[in-house]
C-alpha cells in the first residue's frame, strides 16, 4: 500500500466497529463475571417481572427542553416523575449511537432512524455516552431499566464496510458480498453517479445465481418498491482493494441499500465478535439492562436448487440467537425480538434466543376488531399463540411504535400459505385469508376513507394509534374534529391500552400514544419521503413534559405533532385526562400482578365485538376476566367460564362488588360501546374467607 492508502485504511480501522470490539473482548478474557448467572434458556417471565410497562420513544421525534440533548430529557428527574407516576418501569429510548454511512473520511446521516449502526459511540445528535449513562442510573433511582438496541441483521455503510469493500482483513467475512469476476462485469448494471451501490433487477439476480455467485432471488422482498428495491441485493462500482486491485461486489441487504447483510456462518465468526461485542458494550458500558434485537429472523440463507432461496425459519438464525441471547443473559441482561415471521418462527426462535417477543402475532388482529366491530380474527389469532405452546406472558402487547401497521400477516403467506383455517363460518386457505384481512384494513385505514394515513410500500399502513381509532370513526378530515370526536378517540384508545395491559407479558406504550399524537400533514414531510418511506408521517414531534412550548420541530428537524392530550405533567393534574385513566389501570395491573398472570380461556362469544380473555392470578388472587367491546353497539351477554370456582364478581377498576359467578360458571357482561372491564372472581369455596377488600 502507498502511504495514503495505508493511512486511510489505518483511519478505517481505528473507527470500525469490529476492531474496537475484538480489543474490548479480551476484558472478558479468563473472570468469573459470565457465569453468575444462567444463560442456556429464554427466561421471560424472569425479564417480565424486572420491568413489565415500557416506555418506547423514538429519539429524532423526542423534542427537548430548551439546551437540552434527547438523552439528557429521557433522563430528566422531571419527566421520570411523570413516567414513574404512570407506572412506567423501563424506557427504551431507541437506537442512539452512531449510524448512517462513510464516503471517504466524512460521516453521511442515517438512513433508516439510526438502525444503520456505524460506530459504538453515541451519536452527537442525541447526547453522549455520559448522558446515556446518566439516564439509566435515573431510571434505575425510579425502580426501571433501560432497553437498548442492537441490529444483528445489518450494519450500514461505515468503516467496517468499506474495509470489507477494499478486501481488508477478514471484513469481508463480516458481510454476505460476493467478488464478482472482471469477465462478469458486463452483467451487472453500471452504478449511477453519485451513487455507491445500484440495485439488481430480478433477472441479473437470476444470472448471478445461474453462474454460482450468489443464493438468487430471496423468499420476499420487505421494502419492494419499483425502481428503487426490487431485489435484496446491489452491486458496488469498482473498488480498489488495499492490494491496487479493483473489485466489484455484490451484497445483500434485506432492508434499505445502505444496510448490508451480515453473514453469521463465514469462517472468520466476525460478525458474531461484532454484535454479540455491541450487545455487552450496551449493557457493561451504558448500563442498559435489556436489549432489542432487531431483524433477528434473518441471519440464515441457503441456496435451494429450485426457485427462491431459503432466507426465513432458517435455523442458522435459531442457533444465532441462541448465541447472542445466551451471552445477554451470561451478562445478566434480557433481550427481546422484534421478530414479524411466522408465529412458527416466533416459537421457535424463543427457545434459547430472546427472552420476550413482540406481538406481532395479535397487533394487527386488535386492529382489525377495531376497524371492523368483529373480534373474530382476534380470537383466531389469541387461539394460535397457544396452539403453537407461546406463552402470552413472554410476549410484548404494544400499542404504536416507530413501523408502520404491518399488514404482511407472514404466518398465512408463506409457511401456512394452503393451511385450511376457519373464519365468517367458512373454510380459507392462509393464502386466501391473508388478503381478505389485508383488502379489510385498506380499505377502511386508508385511501378516500382516511386519505390522513398512507401505505407503506408493501408491508402496511404508516399511521398512529389515534388515526387509526380516526378511521374506525369515519373521521375524514382530522382539522374539522368535535370535542365529542376528541372524547371518543381517547376512550377508544384506553380501550386498546385495556387490551394490551390487561393480559399476561409487558405493555408497552409510545411517546405518540402518551401525548394522543396524530399523523403529519403530507408536506410537513415530503422531502424524507422521497426513497418511498411514508413512516415518517407517523414520527412526528412530541414534547412530553411541556418544557419547550415554543418548539415548532424536533432536534431532528421533524415537524412537532397535533398532540390531542398535551404534555403528561398537564395529563396528570386533570383526573379525567388519558395519562390519569391509564395510570389508574395500570396501577390496578400491578397490584393483581396480572402482568404474572396465566391466560387459561378465550371464551367464544356471541356478540361479535365482545373479546374476553381469562386469566388465573398468582399468589391465590382468584381468575381476573378482561372484557372489551369493539364497537358503539351495547353488548349483554352471559360468558360460560367451565372450571372457575364460582364467588363475587368484583370490578377491578371501580372498586366494587357487581356480582356473583354462579356454580354453573355463568358471568353476565354487560358493556357500553367502546367500553372494557377487568373483572376478579373471588373464590367462596366451602369455608373460605372472603377479604374485606374483596367486598368494596
Amino acid at each position: 500500500m502507498n502511504t495514503p492508502v495505508a493511512e486511510y485504511v489505518e483511519w478505517l480501522v481505528s473507527h470500525s466497529m469490529l476492531h474496537q470490539l475484538r480489543t474490548r473482548a479480551r476484558t472478558y478474557a479468563g473472570q468469573a463475571r459470565l457465569w453468575l448467572h444462567p444463560y442456556a434458556e429464554s427466561r421471560p417471565r424472569i425479564a417480565c417481572a424486572m420491568s413489565s410497562v415500557w416506555f418506547t420513544a423514538y429519539p429524532g421525534a423526542v423534542i427537548t427542553a430548551p439546551g437540552d440533548s434527547v438523552l439528557r430529557t429521557l433522563g430528566s428527574d422531571a419527566l421520570w416523575r411523570a413516567l414513574s407516576s404512570i407506572g412506567i418501569q423501563a424506557v427504551h429510548p431507541g437506537p442512539t449511537k452512531l449510524a448512517g454511512g462513510l464516503t471517504g473520511q466524512t460521516f453521511t446521516p442515517s438512513i433508516d432512524g439510526n438502525f444503520d449502526r456505524i460506530g459504538l459511540g453515541i451519536d452527537a445528535r442525541f447526547g453522549t455516552e455520559e448522558e446515556f449513562v446518566a439516564m439509566s442510573r435515573m431510571a434505575a433511582a425510579h425502580n426501571a431499566v433501560v432497553i437498548d438496541d442492537v441490529i444483528p441483521s445489518h450494519t450500514g455503510k461505515g468503516a467496517d464496510f468499506r474495509l470489507a469493500e477494499m478486501n481488508y482483513g477478514d471484513y469481508p467475512g463480516l458481510y454476505h458480498m460476493v467478488e464478482i469476476k472482471p469477465d462478469d462485469w458486463s452483467i451487472l448494471p453500471d452504478v449511477p453517479e453519485g451513487r455507491d451501490a445500484v440495485n439488481l433487477p430480478p433477472k441479473i439476480v437470476d444470472a448471478l445465481k445461474e453462474k454460482c455467485y450468489i443464493v438468487g432471488q430471496l423468499q420476499r422482498v420487505i421494502f419492494f418498491e419499483p425502481g428503487i428495491k426490487e431485489t435484496d441485493w446491489s452491486a458496488t462500482p469498482p473498488v480498489v482493494g488495499v492490494d491496487g486491485v479493483p473489485r466489484r461486489w455484490v451484497y445483500l441487504h434485506y432492508f434499505k441499500e445502505g444496510q448490508p447483510s451480515l453473514n453469521w456462518l463465514d469462517p472468520t465468526f466476525a460478525a458474531q465478535q461484532l454484535i454479540i461485542g455491541d450487545a455487552l458494550h450496551c449493557l457493561d458500558v451504558l448500563g442498559a439492562r435489556g436489549i432489542r434485537l432487531d431483524a433477528n429472523g434473518f441471519l440464515g440463507i441457503e441456496r435451494r436448487p429450485h426457485g427462491n432461496a431459503w432466507s426465513e425459519s432458517h435455523p442458522l438464525s435459531i442457533t444465532s440467537n441462541q448465541l447472542l441471547g445466551g451471552a445477554i443473559r451470561k451478562a445478566g441482561g434480557f433481550s427481546f425480538q422484534e421478530l414479524n415471521l411466522t408465529v412458527d418462527d416466533i416459537a421457535a426462535m424463543s427457545k434459547g434466543g430472546a427472552d420476550l417477543s413482540y406481538d406481532f402475532i395479535t397487533r394487527p388482529a386488535y386492529q382489525h376488531a377495531l376497524l371492523t366491530g368483529d373480534t373474530e380474527f382476534l380470537r383466531l389469532m389469541l387461539k394460535t399463540v397457544h396452539q403453537y405452546g407461546i406463552d402470552p406472558g413472554s410476549l410484548i402487547h404494544a400499542l404504536q411504535n416507530h413501523d408502520e401497521l404491518t399488514l404482511e400477516l407472514v404466518h398465512f403467506w408463506t409457511l401456512h400459505a394452503n393451511t385450511t383455517f376457519t373464519f365468517q363460518g367458512q373454510t380459507w386457505p392462509g393464502n386466501i385469508l391473508r388478503e381478505h384481512i389485508r383488502e379489510t384494513m385498506y380499505e377502511r385505514l386508508s385511501g378516500e376513507h382516511a386519505p390522513y394515513n398512507l401505505r407503506f410500500v408493501t408491508n402496511g399502513v404508516s399511521c398512529t394509534t389515534a388515526s387509526i381509532i380516526t378511521a374506525a370513526l369515519n373521521i375524514r378530515e382530522l382539522d374539522s374534529m368535535t370535542e365529542q370526536d376528541k372524547e371518543n378517540i381517547q376512550q377508544i384508545h384506553l380501550l386498546l391500552a385495556m387490551y394490551n395491559a390487561l393480559q399476561p407479558g409487558v405493555f408497552a406504550i409510545s411517546g405518540w400514544d402518551l401525548v394522543g399524537a396524530l399523523p403529519l400533514p403530507i408536506a410537513k414531510v415530503e422531502e424524507r419521503m422521497a426513497d418511498g418511506d411514508t413512516r415518517w408521517i407517523h414520527r412526528g414531534a412530541y414534547d412530553l413534559t411541556g418544557e419547550n412550548p415554543d418548539a415548532a420541530v424536533s432536534g431532528e428537524g421533524i415537524p412537532k405533532t397535533i398532540a390531542l392530550y398535551g404534555p403528561l405533567p398537564e395529563q396528570l393534574a386533570n383526573p379525567n385526562s388519558f395519562a390519569s385513566q391509564l395510570k389508574h389501570l395500570l396501577s390496578v395491573r400491578e397490584a393483581y400482578k396480572i402482568a404474572s398472570s396465566k391466560q387459561i380461556a378465550i371464551p367464544d362469544v356471541t356478540s361479535p365485538s365482545l373479546l374476553v380473555m381469562v386469566h388465573e392470578l398468582p399468589a391465590g388472587k382468584g381468575t381476573q376476566v378482561t372484557a372489551l367491546n369493539f364497537s358503539a353497539s351495547t353488548v349483554d351477554e352471559l360468558i360460560l367460564l367451565p372450571g372457575v370456582a364460582s364467588g363475587p364478581v368484583v370490578d377491578m377498576l371501580a372498586e366494587s362488588v357487581v356480582g356473583d359467578l354462579e356454580e354453573l360458571g355463568t358471568l353476565r357482561i354487560s358493556l357500553d360501546g367502546y367500553r372494557g372491564v377487568s373483572l376478579r372472581i373471588v373464590s367462596a369455596l366451602p369455608g373460605a374467607i372472603v377479604d374485606e377488600d374483596d367486598e368494596r
